[in-house]
């Protein structure tokens, strides 16, 4: 049994409330999990200011990039008592046609925490037991517990995005919006063999992720798509790489970045569609039947992927430290208004205060 201190949406543009569940026990085969981390997602944003609504009725406690430590657990799930751990953001349920045909992302029983269940806005979190990734002990490594909550999310739906794409040695990649899910995409995307692209309206995130894997960075402000397209066929050309089947991942989640990557689209292109925006954007869609060419929605990411993505940060071929800065938990308002105003370029990582 346990006492979850936290903050809850209690309705929309409202700030978060702060919130008890007194005497909370998990269930047979669940666990609860003392969080180190929970990370900040802009998908929590579109619940609290654009209208998205949360699966669970509110009040309701958001947050889905979690880790922590398991302190407590049900009659089944006794093996993970003491392990850390990072809870999938999606969360199947293992036993349905979907998963059982491998399409767990589309499984209609499946757990959001932060959206269908209170999520890791808190000092602990009730969550199945099934897909949890163990973490193995840190010491020696460039990371810490409380920043691989953003695995849950921000580097593994890149990650199956980038996996279904086919992407390999020797390809060509390019991300729209390097702010964290694309940050971590490019790493990823290099770490695989490609060379990539970043394009993004922020110099400073230009800079960054340079350092990090990018090849080339075009500052897309005051440009078209077809200026886009005629500096990346410029830079392939130059370096040899493939003029036909991209790669691009549209990772903004903002209107102009998906017109943008519609733009992208050449002969046997893969377009993943990574960020979310309500908006409503109108593209050509009929590019996709010019070039054959494919492009694929990516909601979440598979739990059986989470341990290949876990290795990619732990061997030092994905950076997280650089690209998350810290708030304590009771400062979450605070947070999330710095976001909005885009006072905060970094992924926002939410502490609880040690107890």
């Amino acid at each position: 049994m346990v006492d979850i201190h936290g903050y809850e949406m209690v309705g929309g543009r409202e700030p978060l409330r702060p919130t008890k569940r007194l005497g909370v026990e998990p269930g047979p085969e669940e666990v609860v999990v003392r969080v180190a981390g929970c990370g900040i997602c802009h998908t929590d944003l579109g619940f609290l200011d654009d209208g998205v609504p949360t699966r669970h009725p509110l009040p309701l406690i958001l947050g889905h990039e979690i880790s922590g430590t398991v302190v407590a657990t049900g009659t089944e799930a006794g093996e993970w008592l003491n392990t850390q751990v990072v809870v999938p953001a999606v969360i199947p349920c293992g036993a349905c046609d979907a998963c059982e045909e491998g399409r767990g992302s589309i499984c209609r029983h499946q757990i959001f925490p932060g959206n269908d269940i209170d999520g890791g806005f808190a000092d602990h979190v009730v969550v199945p037991a099934l897909g949890l990734c163990r973490v193995p002990d840190l010491d020696g490594t460039d990371v810490d517990l409380a920043s691989l909550s953003v695995l849950a999310d921000a580097v593994t739906t890149p990650y199956q995005s980038i996996l279904r794409s086919g992407l390999g040695e020797g390809d060509f990649a390019a991300f729209i919006g390097v702010g964290g899910v694309g940050a971590f995409g490019v790493q990823i995307a290099r770490a695989l063999g490609a060379t990539v692209a970043a394009i993004d309206v922020d110099t400073e995130r230009l800079a960054r992720i340079q350092e990090y894997g990018a090849a080339l960075t075009i500052d897309a402000k005051e440009k078209s798509p077809r200026d886009v397209k005629k500096i990346l066929r410029a830079f392939v050309k130059e370096k040899g790489l493939p003029q036909r089947c991209w790669r691009i991942f549209e990772t903004s989640g903002h209107p102009a970045g998906q017109e943008t990557a519609f733009g992208l689209l050449v002969p046997g292109a893969y377009l993943g569609i990574v960020g979310f925006t309500p908006k409503k954007v109108t593209v050509p869609v009929s590019h996709l039947m010019a070039h054959d060419a494919t492009a694929q929605g990516n909601w979440g990411c598979l739990p059986e992927h989470y341990p290949a993505a876990l290795d990619l940060v732990l061997k030092g071929r994905v950076a997280i430290e650089p690209f998350v800065t810290r708030r304590p938990l009771d400062q979450v308002n605070e947070a999330l208004d710095d976001l909005r105003q885009h006072r905060i370029k970094e992924r926002v990582v939410l502490e609880p205060a040690i107890s």
